[in-house]
């Protein structure tokens, strides 16, 4: 069975699918469905909240998936590197790429303020979880 295990010591390994922030987001997400179905969202919301949380949502599961099959081999918080890397490729995906085919054309709009969203959502996202995930010292 699976153990996860840390790099460092006196750091506390990063928590995959029982992370806080991604607890937060994934409930953020359901919240905003059931308003959104009663009809109680705004705009903003519908447009940009989605974006906001995806990198604190989608890579936590992308990093469990990569620990498991043996292609991440400690338990630090995600680097700027795994939060980068998603983030390129979803702001060419889905705004360049999705909206210039025709089968998407009408669906997906390219939005620089997406790409915003998803910058911003990773950078509170690295800063929380740098946080979160720091060694801890024992008091005196």
């Amino acid at each position: 069975m699976w153990q996860p295990r840390s790099r460092g010591t006196s750091a506390v390994p990063f928590a995959y699918l029982r992370d806080p922030l991604f607890l937060l987001c994934l409930g953020i997400y359901f919240a905003h469905r059931w308003a959104v179905s009663q009809g109680l969202s705004t705009p903003w919301l519908r447009s940009y909240l989605n974006d906001l949380i995806c990198l604190p949502f989608w890579v936590p599961m992308m990093l469990w998936l990569q620990r498991v099959w043996g292609l991440r081999n400690h338990d630090d918080p995600p680097q700027p590197t795994e939060l980068v890397i998603p983030l390129l490729i979803w702001a060419t995906v889905f705004e360049v790429v999705l909206p210039s085919t025709r089968t998407w054309s009408g669906l997906a709009f390219p939005d620089p303020a997406d790409v915003l969203c998803y910058a911003l959502g990773g950078l509170v996202s690295v800063l929380f979880w740098n946080w979160w995930y720091r060694p801890r010292t024992p008091r005196q």
